[in-house]
């Protein structure tokens, strides 16, 4: 594993949300904020500095509904109950940054999602995770090597 030091600030984030993504998905907080907070007291940098991270995770969870069909649609022949939590929390990462994260170019998003694949998962998460991506790339309707201007 590469050290958090040498990592971009905003990989770290995606780290964060998506350790948080895999954990809420396991046991279901009553209280997001105190969960949020827990979770964040137990990371290596002070809660602000992930706040990118945390703004990944409120809407992510915000628009759980939407970025699940989404996955649904794009795996049909896949039961969703059979996606490992790991790879379901980094797909559902990426699909809400393409559907939702207008101000993030998709290239990076995905790109972004096979890393977190390489290092959460195994191979064939991999290419799993890449696969149902660039199917979810031909839907976005917009460039993919830039942020939306509106």
């Amino acid at each position: 594993m590469i050290p958090m030091s040498s990592r971009p600030r905003r990989r770290e984030n995606r780290i964060a949300a998506v350790q948080y993504l895999y954990s809420w998905d396991i046991n279901r907080p009553d209280d997001l904020n105190d969960s949020l907070r827990r979770f964040f007291a137990g990371k290596e940098e002070e809660r602000d500095y992930y706040s990118f991270g945390e703004e990944l995770i409120h809407g992510a969870l915000e628009n759980m509904p939407e970025v699940d069909g989404k996955i649904r649609g794009l795996t049909r022949n896949w039961d969703f109950k059979r996606i490992a939590k790991i790879d379901l929390a980094i797909l559902r990462l990426a699909i809400y940054e393409l559907r939702f994260r207008r101000d993030i170019p998709p290239v990076v998003s995905i790109n972004e999602a096979i890393e977190l694949g390489k290092l959460f998962s195994n191979e064939d998460a991999k290419r799993f995770i890449n696969g149902i991506l660039d199917k979810m790339k031909e839907t976005i309707g917009r460039p993919l090597r830039e942020a939306a201007l509106d």
